[in-house]
């Protein structure tokens, strides 16, 4: 898919450490700046472009058959992409799948996010493994024109995702109900019409997919933006609260969502179920600490080991920053570690229904082996009711 206009190359990768990668840039022209990360799903390139936890970063996709489906509204799960941009080995293919409403070139570009293919993507998941997750600029012009000093001075320039506090720009501009159900065939989505438990959860950035799984355990949710106080959520005299996935330095979102959770777990006695951003959110509350890790976790592979139960779960993972195990108070029980690495993947009070974990239990996409953690949240909140 090269310009006709010229046989250079219409896109340019340039990381901080002045590497250059060269491709055929598709989906939008122009230039942005980000942190590169890489995953490792095999499927779900569309939810992971459109997963607000992937804010500030553009996805290396390790899969090289990107595109291969198509894109369609059903499957977002936010209203526009959030990464910033993508790099995949092969160019898209025309889609082949009956669900196809549009391609993944034509779909980007309306979205104005840069893609660049015909990368050496092993070569540059190894660079991001072995230096962490480098800051970077990406260019795509059809002409193959590239200013490289400008873009290394870009991607330099890059501020980081350390002390940023990315949930405020992702949230929701006002609180909304959600009742629609996970897709099944032949039906699609569904919606819930006899929820036994009111949930409020707070949007660090929620995917709609785990919103779904909420209302499908019988949950009726309302979604409150990510600095909504212990007030706002009282007003809705929940049974529960949930804390939802979000993108950005835990610690710099903590600043304003730590206090909230504090007091409500000082202040009443409801069940507490966060996932990613809202696991690391609770563990502040709790007084534990986070850390930036070299290249994070992302895919839908990853093995979990859940200590209680002594079962392995695959699961689907999408962090930058992990809860510090070694940092865990007295009273808080570490439940869940990655096999891959050992570190912390999950944690619950030990004296009260609180919990969280960091993997992405909705799997949207990825296996369905933790999706039993939406129903204990169910069951918690019933247990409490009785």
């Amino acid at each position: 898919m090269h310009s006709p206009l010229s046989d250079r190359p219409t896109a340019c990768l340039a990381l901080a450490d002045g590497t250059l990668f060269y491709g055929t840039g598709f989906g939008a022209t122009g230039q942005t700046v980000a942190e590169l990360c890489f995953n490792t799903a095999m499927t779900g390139y569309q939810e992971i472009m459109t997963d607000p936890s992937y804010a500030g970063q553009i996805v290396t996709f390790t899969f090289p058959h990107i595109g291969n489906v198509g894109v369609n509204p059903e499957d977002d799960e936010t209203g526009d992409p959030v990464a910033e941009g993508m790099i995949v080995k092969w160019m898209p293919t025309d889609p082949s799948n009956w669900r196809a409403a549009q391609g993944l070139d034509a779909w980007l570009a309306a979205r104005g996010r840069i893609a660049m293919g015909g990368v050496d993507t092993r070569r540059l998941t190894r660079a991001i493994r072995n230096a962490g997750a480098p800051h970077v600029a990406l260019a795509h012009d059809p002409h193959g024109n590239f200013d490289v000093e400008a873009l290394l001075a870009a991607a330099r320039g890059f501020e980081g995702l350390e002390g940023l506090d990315l949930a405020k720009k992702v949230t929701c501009a006002q609180s909304y109900r959600w009742n629609e159900t996970r897709w099944a065939w032949p039906d699609g989505y569904a919606s819930q019409t006899a929820p036994k438990h009111k949930v409020v959860a707070i949007d660090y950035g929620a995917k709609r997919n785990i919103l779904r799984c909420l209302a499908s355990a019988g949950c009726d949710v309302t979604v409150l933006p990510a600095t909504a106080t212990f007030d706002d959520i009282m007003a809705h005299a929940p049974d529960g609260v949930f804390l939802s996935n979000g993108p950005g330095d835990p610690a710099a979102t903590g600043r304003y969502a730590v206090p909230m959770i504090q007091q409500v777990l000082s202040d009443t006695s409801l069940p507490v179920f966060g996932i990613c951003l809202g696991h690391q959110m609770l563990a502040l509350a709790l007084g534990a600490q986070t850390i930036k890790m070299n290249h994070g976790h992302h895919g839908a592979n990853h093995p979990v080991k859940d200590h209680d139960t002594g079962k392995v779960e695959i699961t689907s993972m999408n962090h930058g920053f992990a809860v510090d195990a070694q940092s865990l108070p007295e009273g808080v029980i570490e439940t869940h570690t990655s096999l891959f690495d050992g570190s912390n993947c999950g944690i619950r009070m030990a004296d009260r229904p609180v919990w969280s974990v960091q993997h992405h239990p909705e799997a949207s996409p990825g296996p369905q082996d933790s999706y039993y953690l939406f129903e204990r949240f169910a069951s918690a909140m019933a247990q409490q009711a009785a």
